[in-house]
């Protein structure tokens, strides 16, 4: 994280909370036939979404675009499965999970692969906004989201570097 950027960490507790509130958004949008998860980061909200759902047939789609910090080029690691494919090709809904739309060239590359899915994400930057059909909350572009699995309890100072 550069000096620019402002800093959300999210707790476990609060991404649970958050997940579940996506769950409910998207009771209107179904029922889904599948979800299709985005790893890794898509895996726990889009298993809490499912579990909300009743959605049983869930998958993933590996896409790497990060190293720790810096976005690069996009590398399908493990395409949509055969399964999903067939799902969509019958007209099925599909549901697309994903912690975060940033940029947006993640969820673009993965709409290429599954177009007339409904895609969500627990958060969303401006940039990427576009790109998702639900999310529950935004963040400004300059800011960093440390997930729980990024964390360990450790001492934080004061926001305004001051420690007197």
């Amino acid at each position: 994280m550069n000096a620019a950027q402002k800093s959300f960490p999210v707790t476990w507790d609060q991404f649970h909370r958050d997940s579940r509130a996506l769950a409910w958004r998207l009771t209107g949008e179904g029922p889904f036939a599948a979800v299709v998860a985005i790893t890794r980061g898509g895996l726990v909200p889009a298993a809490i979404v499912a579990r909300e759902l009743n959605i049983r047939t869930v998958d993933c789609v590996a896409v790497k675009s990060y190293d720790h910090q810096n976005q690069g080029d996009i590398r399908v690691l493990k395409p949509i499965s055969r399964v999903i494919l067939e799902l969509m090709d019958n007209k099925e809904k599909v549901l697309i999970v994903d912690d975060l739309v940033d940029t947006g060239a993640t969820a673009r590359k993965v709409r290429e692969m599954l177009p007339g899915a409904h895609f969500a994400t627990v958060y969303a930057k401006p940039k990427g906004r576009e790109m998702v059909d639900t999310f529950i909350t935004e963040v400004s572009q300059d800011t960093w989201i440390y997930f729980p699995w990024d964390l360990d309890v450790a001492y934080a100072a004061p926001i305004s570097g001051d420690t007197d």
